[in-house]
């Protein structure tokens, strides 16, 4: 079953670089095997196109490294305390996209302004508080995942599977590595109506709750009648 996660895990990282959203060895993403109680991450630093299954790095949730060669990915902290804090959530998904990240370094939220948005995300993406020195200097990546979870304390992280880290980019979670590379492209693509929204119009108005409604509930929840399920 490791095996088959790790190659799952793979599959996830490269189709980052397909897709777009990362350049060089920038972003990572990680998926868990909750009975067993061990994810698999992108080692740190290791370009795309040199990336197999054999090099995904398999960590235990206690943070302790179970296989492989390499160092996994720097992030690891941030990754854990996501899955530690959030047991419905089974794959985590960081990258620097263009768009995303420019929310992120003008610290700003992305209220749903259309359909295309409330067909992913039940309302705003949120944006976190600035880390602060201490945080930076002691444990950095463990305090940017525990930031994330400050920021969603009311909001449930199944719903809005998406945040902007003040000053750093995004980070996108789903039921498993795949949903989370999906979730980091709607993203990018809803940062990308965004910001074209302002310039054309100077403002973002969200939708009403009513249109949110109708479009998140009907890919959602127990009355859900979007595609052919």
């Amino acid at each position: 079953m490791l095996e088959e996660l790790k190659e799952q895990v793979c599959r996830a990282n490269l189709e980052l670089s397909e897709s777009g959203l990362v350049i060089l060895s920038w972003g990572n993403v990680s998926g868990i095997d909750r009975n067993k109680g061990i994810f698999a991450i992108k080692p740190s630093g290791v370009d795309y196109a040199k990336l197999r299954p054999e090099d995904i790095v398999l960590v235990r949730l206690d943070g302790e490294k179970v296989e492989g060669d390499m160092k996994p990915s720097s992030d690891t902290p941030t990754h854990l305390e996501l899955y530690r804090q959030w047991g419905g959530i089974g794959g985590v998904c960081h990258t620097h996209s263009p768009c995303a990240t420019a929310y992120a370094q003008a610290e700003t939220e992305l209220p749903c302004l259309g359909t295309t948005h409330a067909d992913h995300f039940y309302g705003t993406v949120p944006v976190t508080r600035k880390i602060s020195k201490e945080e930076i200097e002691n444990d950095y990546e463990l305090n940017t995942g525990k930031v994330i979870c400050e920021r969603f304390k009311g909001i449930e992280p199944e719903t809005i599977p998406a945040v902007f880290c003040a000053g750093h980019g995004p980070f996108t979670w789903g039921k498993n590595a795949a949903e989370s590379v999906k979730n980091g492209i709607v993203l990018e693509m809803a940062c990308k109506m965004g910001l074209d929204t302002m310039s054309l119009s100077g403002k973002m108005q969200a939708i009403s709750q009513t249109l949110l409604d109708k479009h998140y509930l009907r890919k959602h929840g127990k009355d859900a009648y979007y595609g052919q399920n």
